[in-house]
């Protein structure tokens, strides 16, 4: 599954370490062969290339996701749930953003996937778009996800609520998990501030 972070530099670093500083028998670069040495710099420049595509698919992502965090934190100022959502093109141009508004407007429906799906507007097709969430989509917003087909969906976290991250797995959906602090924090004060209005949200007994 994609990640969020550049951890893979990280691994490639420690790897750099080990093989240049360890004074070891197996590790150490006194015992390989020249041809060893030079299938080892191929491989780390070809491990760095793919480091450095993902690190700057990351940043596209942090990117996407703080639009989709500012919806949130607006619809928190407003007194609603703070999930907030915006749909992309696979090129990075936005296309609508949304919250969720349903304690707002009264209405059940008006989740933040839905939102940004309502302002979206008609497409002919959804298959160039990601969805972009600041939480885990309820089984509600999972089926809309899978039922215009959606290819991607970026999800803030899904400590606080999986959703149906697996199902939507099960239909080759990718989904990328950023695991953001910023998003488990707003929606964990959230519901420990609001346990009735989010087990109205996701339409759980209380």
């Amino acid at each position: 599954m994609p990640a969020c972070d550049g951890r893979e530099l990280g691994y490639l670093s420690l790897l750099n370490q080990s093989l240049y500083h360890s004074s070891g028998p197996k590790h150490g670069f006194s015992t390989l062969s020249s041809a060893d040495l030079i299938l080892i710099q191929k491989w780390l420049a070809k491990a760095g290339t793919i480091t450095s595509r993902k690190m700057n698919a990351s940043a596209e992502y942090a990117r996407m996701l703080a639009i989709a965090i500012a919806e949130a934190r607006q619809g928190l100022s407003e007194g609603g749930v703070p999930v907030g959502a915006a749909i992309f093109h696979q090129d990075g141009r936005l296309v609508s953003t949304g919250h969720n508004r349903r304690v707002q407007s009264g209405d059940p429906s008006i989740h933040g996937e839905t939102d940004a799906f309502r302002n979206a507007g008609r497409q002919r097709s959804y298959r160039d778009l990601i969805m972009v969430t600041t939480l885990a989509p309820c089984w509600y917003c999972s089926g809309l996800i899978r039922q215009f087909g959606f290819p991607t969906v970026l999800v803030g976290e899904s400590r606080n609520f999986q959703g149906g991250l697996e199902w939507l797995r099960s239909f080759g959906v990718q989904v990328i998990d950023c695991d953001s602090e910023e998003c488990v924090t707003l929606m964990a004060d959230y519901i420990r501030a609001h346990p009735d209005v989010w087990n109205e949200d996701i339409g759980e007994e209380e």
